[in-house]
């Protein structure tokens, strides 16, 4: 191990240590919020097991879904809500388990006790994207390869698009949801503003009417939402076309503008 002393300072300082004390502490604390995660049931139903057993159940359940509908192109409509799902599951980690969260460590004053320990809040808040992102991969994943085993699509999508898109989808609405706990002052609070932006993004993404369906001027609104984009963005990866630069441009926009906004404006206690 090396050691650096300063001349006249007293004992030797380890380098690297801090560093090394602080990389370990925060895993712990990944770890230690993934167990509060997981005992959660209806954050972890929703976050990793609702996505897969929707498409699986609608599939099963509608013999349509999985015959060429000539409303969409010829193509199957479970091929198009797939992507509408997984922008279903971005909303719901975001707007329900990320948001729910943050607002009640906040009220509960464990942000506020945080701030006085070595384990600052920025790092617990961090802790929470990981493991909130890691539950959306997670859920994400079961269902494009539940769908695939269940219904063969046989479909070559864009992975890089596919990727890129979820990525921005994934971070504009986590945008979202930390510029509502800043500006809400309790978990009630919060959760109202959250389901008063839920479920007209929802309609935006497609969950009820098809982006094909959308008359023309709502479809054109629902271009510059987060969600919208997001699900656009993911329709057009999923058919093996890149995104379109107008739904990433609005996805990367909402996560500056928000994400910066929230920043400014968040508060601990």
């Amino acid at each position: 191990m090396n050691t650096t002393i300063s001349p006249g300072a007293g004992p030797a300082v380890v380098a690297g240590a801090p560093r090394r004390v602080v990389a370990r502490s925060t895993v712990k604390l990944v770890v230690t919020e993934a167990k509060l995660f997981v005992r959660e049931p209806v954050s972890a139903f929703f976050s990793v097991l609702f996505p897969v057993i929707l498409i699986l159940v609608l599939g099963a359940a509608i013999p349509s879904f999985t015959e060429p509908s000539p409303d969409i192109g010829g193509r199957l409509p479970i091929e198009f809500y797939l992507p509408v799902t997984l922008a279903l599951a971005i909303a719901t980690v975001a707007l329900v388990g990320l948001l729910s969260t943050l607002t009640a460590y906040r009220e509960k004053g464990v942000l506020r006790r945080l701030s006085t320990t070595p384990v600052s809040p920025i790092r617990l808040l961090a802790a929470q994207l990981v493991v909130n992102l890691a539950a959306l991969v997670v859920g994400c994943g079961l269902t494009v390869l539940g769908t695939w085993l269940a219904f063969g699509l046989a479909v070559r999508p864009n992975v890089a698009g596919l990727l890129l898109a979820f990525l921005l989808g994934s971070t504009a609405m986590v945008a979202v949801a930390l510029l509502i706990a800043a500006v809400s002052p309790t978990s009630r609070t919060s959760m109202a503003i959250g389901s008063l932006v839920y479920y007209p993004l929802l309609f935006a993404a497609g969950v009820w009417t098809p982006g094909p369906l959308m008359p023309d001027a709502v479809r054109r609104v629902a271009d510059f939402t987060p969600l919208g984009a997001a699900s656009q963005a993911l329709q057009d990866a999923w058919a093996g076309d890149w995104p379109r630069p107008l739904h990433l441009a609005v996805l990367a926009g909402f996560t500056a503008l928000l994400g910066g906004l929230a920043a400014r404006l968040f508060r601990w206690t």
